[in-house]
């Protein structure tokens, strides 16, 4: 049984606690009612959000799309149990903190631009959708864990593996449209939090499109129409 839940961070949609479960460091997702809501219509979406969120990490495992692993979905309590990592980086730390301190940046950001375009034409082809492509929402862990401390730990690259998180606005969607917005939402992240680095997206598309497998014209297209529209959006106002 879960036991000590510590809160570690609360958002807009959900509170997040760790413990320890099964003997395993684990992180505990609680989606909290909306009193505005009717009841019934909030206990409805609450469950297809919990749903939608572990049908997609568990296609995203079968996918060979390394995320936290899933232990337990809780409806009655809206929860979700999952694997805790706690010797981690986010991609976007990483970015600010590691990669800024380097003489040559150059190659971090291409190993960045690398595993995560691998990991989100991964999601693309298995019809994945994330719905919240940001740096805060992928981690680096070291796949063989070391003695070394801080900004140490990061430095080898062949060590270092990419975990995708946070699902909670994913769901599962063939269409082209969909992985456009998705492509979308990443490039605004990237420009608005890491704009030290303005070539970094296109970096991470030239590898996006290189991992491709199928329709990737047609998502490409699409991204193009809805950078056009959110381009217009900011134009107007």
């Amino acid at each position: 049984m879960a036991e000590d839940l510590k809160l570690l961070k609360q958002g807009a949609e959900a509170k997040l606690y760790t413990c320890n479960y099964l003997g395993k460091p684990t992180l505990i997702k609680e989606r909290f009612k909306k009193n505005y809501r009717h009841p019934d219509l909030d206990e409805t979406l609450t469950k297809e959000r919990i749903k939608n969120e572990a049908r997609s990490i568990l296609r995203c495992i079968l996918a060979d799309v390394r995320t936290p692993a899933l232990y337990l979905v809780d409806f009655e309590r809206r929860r979700i149990y999952m694997q805790h990592f706690e010797h981690c980086i986010t991609v976007k730390d990483y970015i600010i903190n590691i990669v800024k301190k380097e003489k040559n940046s150059e190659k971090s950001l291409n190993f960045i631009a690398k595993v995560v375009a691998e990991a989100v034409r991964k999601m693309h082809d298995n019809n994945i959708i994330h719905g919240d492509l940001t740096t805060s929402n992928m981690l680096l862990i070291e796949k063989t864990p070391t003695k070394a401390r801080g900004d140490a730990k990061w430095t080898n690259q062949d060590n270092l593996e990419l975990i995708m998180i946070d699902f909670g606005l994913s769901y599962i969607e063939t269409s082209a449209e969909d992985k456009g917005v998705d492509l979308y939402v990443l490039e605004r992240a990237l420009i608005s939090t890491h704009n030290d680095y303005p070539k970094l997206f296109e970096q991470f598309l030239d590898f996006y499109k290189g991992f491709s497998k199928n329709n990737i014209k047609e998502i490409l297209s699409k991204f193009d129409e809805v950078r056009a529209r959110g381009r217009k959006r900011t134009m107007v106002g």
